[in-house]
């Protein structure tokens, strides 16, 4: 900071206060140090709520020997966003202290023009998240690649499916030739029986919660494109396999999430039937159905709204009453009717494009079905000021969302561990990835950040070996190359090895991390479908599979990787370290828990060993312990002298015997 004129840094206390988003009708103070060498006539912080701007004078007061700018006002007593800046008055010009160009937060920077503001999440007042989902590994399992019963009622495909034979097939993967005449109507099997069966592995794994892709009745093999919301695809099982499963699954530890999908149904639905499969009349087929209104059509049946212009996805009118009552509010709505029978939760589908007033109204009757149930949303920005719908959308504000799904978190970690940004190949460096990190920690109401589903690899996204690996993009390479490749990837032995950081640092951040089955057994591919594989029994990386059980039990065994505070006491180059602990008997939300610290470190680098020394005080410790291996290593002093190997990650624990 020497030499800087201007100084706010809102990750500061000394600077903001209190840290980050928070509750309605908080008193939130702000500090600026000006140099006197400006002779400042005056200073005023500038905050907009509601596009309507306040100004507050700011006094000098005296901290810490320092002469500091002050000023403090109250949020808002309705959850919202609210910015600031500030404005200098020197007289014959004035200067403005914005946010920093990434708008990251932090230290900012002085500019003639207004430019970007701070922002301050105001919440509601007492919003709470459900404490078992915070201590949750969560594991997203597409139910027709996971696992097949031998056990179970097999469906004979319908007209125009296609059934592998071979469970290890690639899916298909472009029209045509006889095989398939669309992209998403293959299956290899997989069912609900088969999760059951399964369930003995997924408890070694660690995993406390099943996060399935949708199983209601649909046309397609990845069923985002709902026939029946009241039943279970009949490729999958029935209603009773589901109810055993969640039994089976909660008496082994694990909950079940379910994938809700709100914002469109499928074509080939009995709400819109336009295959006629159903006995419905459905809304295609004639004007007096009565879905008809669920649905936006112009002058004729052929001609109505759908999803992202995909005909097989009609878009619904969510608001409309009879669509509201049948989802929502009915007495055995679909959100309610699925959580009684023993599902603990729904991740939405594009909950970016629900209106703020379907998700309010989601939670007040999930969370009356269900008081401990978990909503999550799929929301791949910064979900505290994401823009939808015109505006700013209230996501996370208290009255919607648990969470959301942390696709931000996923393209940090795969871009630091790479050192180049995953999008547009710019450098990514430790300290950019703390900048980042602390952007989300400081834009999040607490509740939710320690909730965020910590996402490496999803459905959506070419898998994370494969990126790691250093791969060719998928724009250099044909669709026969791409299936090639994931049909016979090459020795990436570099991919794994980053893997393992990856899931290190997913294992021990704020959060839940959550695993995309088959990427702890080393399964890799491009984009859709080919990241879509069956999970691969019998051939899976076994090394790789014991690195995330080892994982899981360390962050299951100590409460302070899971809701204790963190900090980064170094980020430099190809080093990050985290740092994580519980003092005094309760963690972050003041609910009793084991005391611990643990410091993560992490080496990135592929081909240097690096050496650092850290203040370890904070500690309170004579000797840490790496819960990878069991070595040593003495605290001197105060301080740790750690050396870390290339692509070498650590779990240095607290000894309490030595504390």
């Amino acid at each position: 900071m020497e030499g800087v004129l201007v100084y706010h840094n809102s990750h500061d206390a000394l600077y903001r206060q209190p840290f980050g988003a928070v509750e309605t009708g908080t008193s939130v103070t702000l500090r600026l140090r000006v140099d006197e060498s400006l002779r400042a006539q005056s200073v005023l912080v500038r905050i907009w709520h509601n596009d309507i701007e306040h100004q507050v004078q700011m006094r000098k007061v005296k901290i810490s020997e320092q002469e500091l700018y002050q000023a403090s006002f109250k949020c808002p007593d309705q959850p919202g966003l609210v910015w600031y800046s500030f404005l200098i008055d020197l007289g014959n010009e004035v200067f403005h202290y914005c946010n920093n160009s990434e708008r990251t937060g932090g230290p900012g920077r002085l500019v003639k023009d207004l430019a970007d503001s701070y922002q301050i999440t105001v919440y509601e007042r007492g919003f709470d998240t459900p404490e078992w989902f915070r201590d949750s590994i969560v594991y997203q399992i597409m139910v027709d690649r996971f696992y097949k019963s031998a056990d179970s009622k097999v469906q004979p495909p319908r007209e125009n499916m296609v059934m592998h034979e071979n469970w290890d097939d690639i899916p298909c993967y472009k029209d045509g030739n006889g095989f398939a005449q669309s992209l998403c109507n293959d299956f290899f099997g997989g069912n609900l029986r088969g999760v059951k069966e399964k369930l003995p592995y997924l408890k070694s794994l660690g995993v406390k919660t099943i996060y399935f892709t949708p199983i209601f009745e649909a046309s397609s093999n990845h069923k985002y494109d709902t026939g029946d919301y009241m039943s279970i695809d009949p490729m999958f099982g029935d209603k009773q396999d589901f109810i055993e499963l969640c039994e089976e699954a909660k008496e082994a530890g694990i909950s079940i999430i379910l994938d809700g999908v709100f914002s469109h149904t499928g074509s080939d639905s009995m709400y819109f039937n336009k295959e006629g499969r159903y006995d419905s009349v459905g809304a295609y087929q004639s004007v007096d159905s009565p879905y008809r209104a669920w649905y936006r059509f112009g002058s004729h049946s052929d001609d109505y709204d759908c999803w992202w212009g995909i005909k097989t996805l009609p878009n619904v009118n969510e608001l409309n009453p009879s669509y509201l009552e049948f989802i929502l509010t009915g007495e055995d709505s679909v959100v309610k009717h699925w959580l009684r029978q023993g599902a603990s939760g729904w991740r939405l589908d594009v909950a970016d494009e629900l209106p703020d007033e379907f998700l309010e109204q989601l939670r007040i009757s999930a969370k009356s079905a269900k008081p401990d149930c978990v909503i999550i949303g799929e929301v791949w920005e910064d979900a505290s000021n994401k823009v939808s719908y015109g505006g700013h959308r209230g996501f996370l504000w208290g009255r919607q969302l648990d969470s959301v799904m942390n696709y931000p978190f996923r393209e940090m970690i795969l871009s630091f561990l790479l050192g180049r940004s995953i999008h547009d190949s710019s450098e990514f460096d430790a300290e950019t990835l703390q900048r980042r990190l602390m952007s989300l920690y400081e834009n999040y109401p607490k509740p939710a950040f320690y909730a965020l589903l910590n996402l490496i690899g999803s459905h959506d996204v070419t898998r994370a070996k494969t990126i790691l690996g250093e791969a060719p993009p998928e724009s250099a390479l044909s669709l026969e190359q791409r299936a090639a490749y994931t049909a016979n990837p090459p020795p990436n032995e570099l991919g794994k090895r980053r893997l393992m950081l990856a899931a290190l640092m997913q294992m021990t951040f704020p959060g839940v991390p959550c695993i995309y089955y088959g990427d702890e057994a080393g399964v890799e591919g491009y984009r859709d479908p080919l990241n879509r594989r069956t999970y691969p029994w019998g051939s899976e990386d076994k090394e790789l599979i014991e690195w995330y059980r080892l994982l899981a039990g360390i962050r299951n065994k100590h409460a302070c990787l899971r809701t204790g505070e963190w900090f980064s006491p170094y980020h430099k180059g190809p080093i990050y370290t985290l740092a994580r602990r519980i003092k005094g008997g309760s963690d972050v939300f003041g609910l009793k828990r084991d005391d611990g610290a643990a410091l993560v470190c992490v080496n990135r680098d592929p081909g240097s060993s690096h050496h650092i020394e850290l203040d370890a005080g904070w500690m309170e410790c004579g000797e840490v312990i790496n819960a990878l291996d069991g070595s040593s290593i003495p605290v001197v002093n105060g301080r740790l002298s750690i050396d870390l190997a290339p692509l070498q990650g650590v779990i240095l624990l607290k000894d309490e015997r030595l504390a």
